[in-house]
């Protein structure tokens, strides 16, 4: 007897999008590439806290030693430009940073960090944010406020949602259950 297809099931989780509270900003500018984010000679290291101690190494040196979990990246235009690696958002995971705010995104490095559970936000006045100000993001309204100012994001789908809430790609797979197949 031939061994029964299965598929893939996932376990559906209802959950209201999160609201981040009193978040500071490390404010980038443009075209900030994955070499910016974690240089090259890193790339032998796999480990997120180990990479986080060499996050922005010479673009932005104070960074790894001051950065504290819960703060958030704020950059400009195509933010994770460059090669594709996923170094970058895991040195920013490492490093406490579980939020990239952007005016847009190089496509990779938006994938990549959801996929190892950074939340890549599309905020299209960005570059009005102050570094080192305080925000509050709320996905379920759709802004991010900072200095009394909300900025409109774009919409932040369930999916990805799920993805990062999960931890990323990986831990959401192991939350998938397998099924057996009608194959007639």
């Amino acid at each position: 007897m031939a061994a029964k297809k299965t598929v893939p099931v996932r376990k559906v989780v209802v959950r209201e999008p999160q609201t981040a509270k009193n978040m500071r900003v490390w404010k980038f500018g443009d075209n900030i590439d994955t070499d910016a984010i974690i240089p090259g000679r890193f790339l032998t290291l796999n480990n997120p806290d180990e990479l986080a101690k060499h996050a922005f190494e010479g673009t932005r040196d104070e960074f790894a030693k001051k950065v504290q979990r819960g703060d958030v990246i704020v950059g400009g235009r195509n933010f994770g430009c460059g090669s594709s690696r996923e170094h970058a958002p895991l040195a920013l995971i490492g490093a406490g940073v579980k939020v990239v705010v952007a005016r847009s995104f190089a496509r990779i490095f938006f994938r990549n960090s959801i996929n190892v559970g950074v939340l890549p936000v599309v905020c299209p006045d960005a570059d009005k944010i102050a570094d080192g100000a305080k925000v509050t993001l709320n996905i379920k309204e759709g802004y991010l406020e900072a200095d009394k100012t909300k900025y409109a994001i774009e919409p932040v789908p369930v999916f990805m949602q799920g993805i990062i809430d999960a931890g990323g790609l990986v831990e959401y797979a192991k939350s998938l259950k397998e099924v057996p197949v009608c194959t007639r």
